[in-house]
């Protein structure tokens, strides 16, 4: 773009500079992207903290809940109604650190019996639910 110097006539230049106003305007662009604070991409985590005390590793008890073909719920091979196994589920609850509950339904136990129990175990919060047994059912799909 050329400058122009007016017309000979002397009239008066009718054409706004802009080059101080764009200059002006990059310097503050400048400067805001300076002030602006640098993006964090941090996840706060709360870590353990080392004790002076070496503590031999505590291995969970583990309890198996067993249905049969024929519904009847097993703690640990031993027969029991759901009464004694929310009583079983709330003093395993009780203990530290709280044990693992193994559950393995038969392949032929009716679901009904299968879905009470585990909204008795649910119920119950059993927080270390694990279902065993599903390898035999890895070739039925």
């Amino acid at each position: 773009m050329a400058m122009s110097g007016g017309r000979d006539d002397g009239e008066p230049m009718m054409e706004m500079n802009t080059t101080p106003l764009i200059d002006v305007m990059l310097v503050l662009l400048i400067m805001f992207i300076i002030t602006i604070p640098i993006q964090t991409h941090a996840v706060k985590v709360d870590l353990p903290q080392n004790s002076n005390q070496s503590a031999p590793p505590v291995e969970p008890q583990k309890n198996k809940l067993y249905i049969d073909a024929n519904g009847n719920v097993f703690w640990n091979s031993v027969q029991i109604d759901d009464v004694t196994l929310r009583q079983y589920l709330d003093a395993s609850l009780a203990q530290d650190p709280e044990p693992e509950l193994h559950f393995q339904p038969d392949p032929q136990a009716r679901y009904d019996v299968v879905d009470r129990v585990l909204a008795i175990v649910k119920r119950a919060n059993v927080t270390k639910l694990g279902f065993v047994g599903n390898e035999q059912y890895r070739n039925d799909f």
